[in-house]
């Protein structure tokens, strides 16, 4: 995909970093929009269905965390890549990050070339993975990889974005170990950086939203999903 056909959100209440960045991306091709609030930043999201928004943390009224939730509600973004650009790089910080769906955590400030580099590893992920079928059944539940929801006693589940994708993982790769550092690799890529808990935080949420005992704690290992 040719980078005029990205498009991408910035989200900062600070005019000047919204300029110093938007240049930058404009510079390598990407369409870009702006927004100085959350509020706007929504509108702008489902008029222009962005492939990454990147949101500031700490906004005045409608903060960068809230914002995030609201576009996980979102059916008509539920491909959307959000990362946090914030100044923020306490461990609990990233944690309520991922916890509200979103997919990178970019701490500021931050080199022109390095954020351009976290742009586009981000945008690598944004296609869709080859070989996986519209529908993954256990016995449970069904995957829908089409619509990224859940399907359940005949009931939508959402989850957010790495949460579905950490689940999908699993369930391809059913009745195996999978060790933790695989985990990383394949659900958040080798050039994001997050927090030791980030997978135990995503599995929490999934056994919670799911009522599921299908994902199995390996101690110092990692998972495995079993059919029961």
């Amino acid at each position: 995909m040719e980078n005029s056909g990205i498009t991408i959100l910035l989200v900062d209440d600070e005019a000047d970093i919204l300029e110093f960045l938007g240049y930058n991306l404009a510079r390598e091709g990407y369409h870009v929009l702006k927004a100085k609030n959350g509020k706007k930043a929504l509108k702008l999201a489902i008029e222009n269905k962005p492939q990454l928004v990147i949101l500031d943390v700490m906004m005045p009224g409608m903060d960068g965390m809230e914002t995030c939730l609201e576009i996980r509600k979102m059916p008509e973004l539920e491909g959307t890549l959000i990362a946090f650009l914030t100044a923020r790089g306490e461990d609990y910080s990233q944690i309520a990050g991922f916890e509200a769906g979103a997919d990178d955590y970019i701490t500021k400030p931050i080199k022109p070339k390095v954020f351009i580099s976290r742009v586009q590893a981000l945008l690598r992920r944004y296609k869709p993975a080859p070989g996986i079928g519209n529908l993954i059944k256990t016995k449970n539940f069904t995957i829908d990889n089409d619509r990224y929801i859940i399907v359940k006693d005949g009931a939508d589940i959402i989850l957010a974005r790495k949460e579905f994708e950490l689940l999908q993982f699993l369930v391809l790769n059913s009745n195996k170990v999978v060790r933790r550092e695989k985990i990383f690799s394949e659900v958040w890529g080798d050039d994001v950086v997050v927090g030791d808990r980030t997978i135990d935080v995503h599995i929490r949420r999934i056994r919670e939203k799911l009522g599921t005992d299908n994902i199995i704690t390996i101690k110092g290992v990692g998972y495995k999903f079993e059919e029961v």
